[in-house]
């Protein structure tokens, strides 16, 4: 038997995540994650790549809010957004080589993310009118995904991460490789074989394992670069495949749904 034991969150790209008991599944992804986007003046999406700093960005959500705070500058004070955007300015951003269409959220907002991360910063939502295909050459039903990189969840096994940080000089914490769902109960790496799976009776299906980059090198408590040992380095010795790190595995939802910690995942 394999069991979730984690789900996270990730209402803004690259900030941090929030752990939560249950979530609603839908196509894009769990509600409210990645919901949100950051952007520079050219419009492009920004994330830890570039501002190792949006980890220190913490979200919470409220009944009608995104909350946003800041680990080490309290004196920035909250920054509240409400879920329910009445912008009508809408513009194109750029996620890698996609382009959607994205609703401005408020001069306040960039304001406050400015300065907290010494740039200009633009804060955007997506709509739920916007589309925004999963990889059509890999994906053949009309699928539709949030500012997440490629698709909607990353599912990681417990062991697997075992198995990584037992060829680490220092172990890393899940966090590092931001997924939505973890699990226990299978061997290291066993889920990159998986394809239709229920979750607590909601229907899943494993499309490709997802191929890592150097965000997985920052320290998510910190901000900083190389923390805690490199494990992109590490899994390229022994993960690659083509021109790819593999470390989790992408899934599409086929249903709408809860899942919750200790739901039993069975693979079909």
């Amino acid at each position: 038997m394999f069991s979730i034991t984690q789900l996270h969150i990730y209402p803004v790209k690259s900030l941090a995540g929030i752990a939560v008991q249950e979530a609603l599944v839908t196509e894009r992804g769990f509600q409210h994650d990645r919901r949100w986007l950051l952007i520079n003046e050219e419009n492009r999406f920004l994330t830890q790549r570039e501002f190792g700093a949006m980890a220190l960005l913490e979200t919470e959500i409220s009944p009608e809010h995104l909350i946003i705070r800041h680990r080490t500058k309290p004196e920035l004070g909250l920054l509240q957004i409400p879920l329910q955007t009445d912008s009508t300015e809408r513009f194109t951003v750029q996620i890698w080589d996609d382009f959607c269409e994205a609703l401005a959220v408020d001069n306040a907002a960039d304001a406050w993310l400015s300065e907290a991360l010494e740039s200009k910063i633009r804060l955007v939502y997506l709509p739920d009118d916007s589309p925004r295909q999963v990889e059509p050459e890999r994906v053949q039903m009309p699928m539709n995904v949030s500012f997440a990189d490629a698709y909607p969840y990353l599912l990681l096994g417990e062991n697997s991460l075992a198995d990584l940080n037992q060829r680490l000089a220092e172990p890393v914490p899940m966090n590092r490789f931001r997924p939505n769902i973890v699990f226990a109960g299978a061997a290291a790496y066993q889920e990159d074989t998986w394809s239709d799976l229920l979750i607590g009776g909601v229907s899943f299906r494993g499309i490709k394992p997802c191929g890592r980059c150097i965000l997985t090198t920052t320290d998510q408590n910190t901000g900083i670069r190389h923390q805690g040992g490199d494990p992109l380095k590490t899994l390229a010795t022994y993960r690659t495949q083509g021109n790819k790190v593999l470390f989790g595995m992408n899934l599409i939802a086929l249903e709408s749904g809860i899942v919750r910690i200790g739901d039993e995942l069975l693979v079909l």
